[in-house]
This record gives C-alpha cells, sequence and structure tokens, in this order.
C-alpha cells in the first residue's frame, strides 16, 4: 500500500459497483450521440489538452451541475479522468443520485491517448 492507500480503497470499492468502458468503446458512443463524455478532472488539465466533444464536470462541481447539463437520467454519461480512479469514484457517485447508464473508462485520459484518439488543447 502506498502513500494514496486510503484513495486506492475507496477506487476499488467504488469499481465493485460500476461499469467501466474502453477508451475505443467510449469514442465510438461519443461519436455516434450515444454516451456524452464528461471529464472530472481538474480545470488546469482540461486546458492543458482533453477530449473532442467531452464535457468538462471537475469532480468537486460534478453532483451540482449534472442535472442542469444532462437531466436525463437513462442518458450515457462516460466520466473519464487522468488514470480512473476519479472517474470510478465520479460514476459511482452519480448512479447513487439515480443515473442509469454511467460508465468510467478505463485507464482515463492516459489510455485515450495511448490508443491514439482524438484530443484537442
Amino acid at each position: 500500500m502506498g502513500k494514496h492507500a486510503g484513495f486506492e480503497k475507496l477506487v476499488a470499492d467504488a469499481k465493485k459497483h460500476i461499469t467501466e468502458i474502453s477508451p475505443q468503446d467510449a469514442a465510438a458512443k461519443s461519436q455516434s450521440g450515444e454516451a456524452v463524455i464528461v471529464d472530472v478532472r481538474e480545470k488546469d488539465e482540461w486546458d492543458e489538452e482533453h477530449i473532442l466533444n467531452a464535457t468538462h464536470l471537475s469532480r468537486g462541481t460534478i453532483e451540482l451541475a449534472i442535472e442542469q447539463q444532462v437531466p436525463d437520467t437513462n442518458a450515457m454519461i462516460i466520466c473519464h479522468c487522468g488514470g480512473g480512479g476519479r472517474s470510478a469514484l465520479a460514476a459511482d457517485s452519480l448512479q447513487k443520485m439515480g443515473y442509469k447508464n454511467v460508465r468510467s473508462m478505463a485507464g482515463g485520459f492516459k489510455a485515450w491517448k495511448a490508443a491514439g484518439l482524438p484530443t484537442t488543447k
């Protein structure tokens, strides 16, 4: 257990309750209009580089802002962060709010970039 042991435990617990999706599947669902990709990273991370057509709702504000941004609780929402931890927590939280089709992108932004998928600045 490293210095983020408590965080890792929270994430591992959240991952038991949520569904992960690959970056490739996330890209396909976003392109088809089937899903909205929500970037839960901090504003400075978003400003540096982000996924084309994603929506930015940082981890701190997602629960407050999601209902205005995505009022339909049946809509597919794919959360992503840098590496897949924060998005798992966000996805778990949205499910508790009654969203039925939430996904967390496995591997986060790192995996998206590694797959050669489109980003923008």
